[in-house]
């Protein structure tokens, strides 16, 4: 791809936006940066970026005519419904992501994993397998680095692992990772995506366009990923955690075993996983499968899969106080997500939940609540949705509070020894906070100073 001298509009100026527009400055592109944000709300990227030669319209989109930009890059924050993206559709200019643009320039085989859930814990076990393995790698993507900053350090000897989202994947055309992973789907996004349907569509594409040297890494306990499989044109790796599977990673006799056509081979004992509940079995599984296709040893998988302690913002192991276990889930944003966190731990649970929803059913996850926790505190702006889908379940133990200093404080005194005091929101943080990082670091932050007035 000649990106020399190609008017480029690129559309969102967050991390994804501002590291698009240095790579194309970079390429000698002629980029223009549009948000809706102001240039105090974006800050010193606005400054440097003008400085570097890029032209900033914002607070308003501009119009998009025909023939007056050669391509235009979305990032994925951006619905694919605004102005800009419409009118270049209408005006024949193409329109691609940041991870189309990426994989354009990559060299290195690529592991792709998507999912509704679990796609950060396994992003950093696979980075991690491959690491510990002796391959120079990348761990980028949705998991907070754009794989377009580094991707052209890389050779065809490394490795580029890249957690995806539906969001990205919405905008590739010939994106083909070597391995695709889908860990799961289950309802989200949907004030977004508009359907079920279409939000399968979008996570789909991550093999859309592979080829049959390809792998594609699935869930065969989830019914829809075992459907998709037919639909696969690369090579289909099932993982399970209740089937045992001619081909694939599963559970035989309390060990995680990887089967391929020269044979199964023993990986490691569930029992000497780190990383806690069901759902972290499923996802050390995925991991197992993916980096074996790509040549990790038994041994280098069973080593690593011991060692990995998780990521920060899930199932995140805070402090003890007075007996009580607290722990942060921030990046538990749907309810499917929190339904896991739940079932990770036998003891009761003194809930923290809400924020913004996107336009799923809290039904399921209210029967969850009925079963494993002893007292719900809600909060956020559709928190009050969480308690109403509890009360019909028959569950009355509820508190709204109004901030987290409060629900903190709550939790706290009515939370008694051999309990847990799970933040799980089953929310995003858009209606109180930035991200959901932001949302777990005030959280432990509440939670150690409640520790130093000990």
């Amino acid at each position: 791809m000649d990106l020399t001298n190609k008017r480029i509009l690129v559309v969102g100026a967050g991390l994804s936006g501002q590291a698009v527009c240095r790579f194309l400055v970079a390429k000698q592109a002629r980029v223009t940066l549009t948000d809706t944000r102001s240039r105090e709300q974006i800050g010193q990227a606005a400054k440097e970026l003008s400085e570097l030669g890029v032209t900033l319209i914002l607070q308003e989109y501009p119009p998009v005519a025909r023939n007056q930009y050669d391509l235009v890059v979305m990032s994925p924050g951006v619905p694919l419904t605004v102005p800009p993206v419409v009118q270049a559709k209408e005006a024949d200019i193409e329109v691609i992501g940041e991870l189309e643009l990426a994989y354009a320039f990559a060299k290195a085989p690529i592991v792709a994993i998507t999912g509704t859930n679990g796609k950060t814990t396994t992003t950093s076990l696979i980075g991690q397998l491959f690491r510990e393995a002796g391959f120079k790698t990348l761990v980028a993507g949705n998991i907070g680095l754009p794989m377009i900053s580094e991707i052209e350090n890389f050779t065809a000897e490394d490795r580029v692992v890249a957690e995806v989202s539906s969001f990205q994947l919405e905008t590739t055309k010939q994106f083909a990772p070597r391995v695709a992973v889908i860990l799961n789907i289950t309802p989200d996004h949907l004030d977004r995506h508009g359907s079920m349907e279409e939000y399968i569509k979008a996570k789909a594409r991550v093999f859309k366009q592979q080829g049959a040297v390809d792998y594609v890494v699935l869930n065969y306990d989830d019914p829809i990923l075992r459907e998709l499989a037919k639909d696969c044109p690369s090579q289909v790796i099932f993982f399970s955690r209740r089937h045992i599977l001619e081909k694939g990673s599963f559970i035989q006799n309390g060990q995680i075993v990887v089967a391929r056509d020269q044979g199964a081979e023993i990986i490691t004992e569930v029992t000497s996983l780190r990383i806690p509940g069901a759902h972290n079995l499923e996802n050390a599984l995925a991991a197992a499968a993916a980096a074996s296709a790509l040549g990790v040893s038994a041994t280098n998988i069973a080593n690593t899969l011991r060692n990995f302690g998780g990521v920060a913002h899930r199932l995140e192991y805070v402090t003890t106080i007075d007996g009580v276990k607290y722990v942060n889930d921030s990046k538990g944003t749907n309810p499917d997500a929190a339904i896991k966190a739940l079932e990770a731990y036998e003891a009761p649970i003194i809930l923290i939940a809400g924020g913004k929803n996107k336009g799923v059913s809290f039904m399921d996850f209210a029967k969850k609540i009925k079963e494993k926790v002893r007292v719900l505190i809600t909060l956020g702006v559709h928190g009050y949705q969480i308690e109403e889908a509890a009360r019909a379940q028959g569950f009355h133990e509820i508190y709204a509070v109004e901030n987290y200093a409060q629900a903190v404080e709550l939790a706290g005194k009515q939370a008694k020894p051999g309990e847990i005091v799970l933040l799980s929101p089953a929310c995003t943080s858009w209606d109180m906070f930035r991200n959901f990082e932001e949302r777990g670091n005030l959280f432990k932050e509440l939670v150690l100073g409640m520790q130093e007035k000990e």
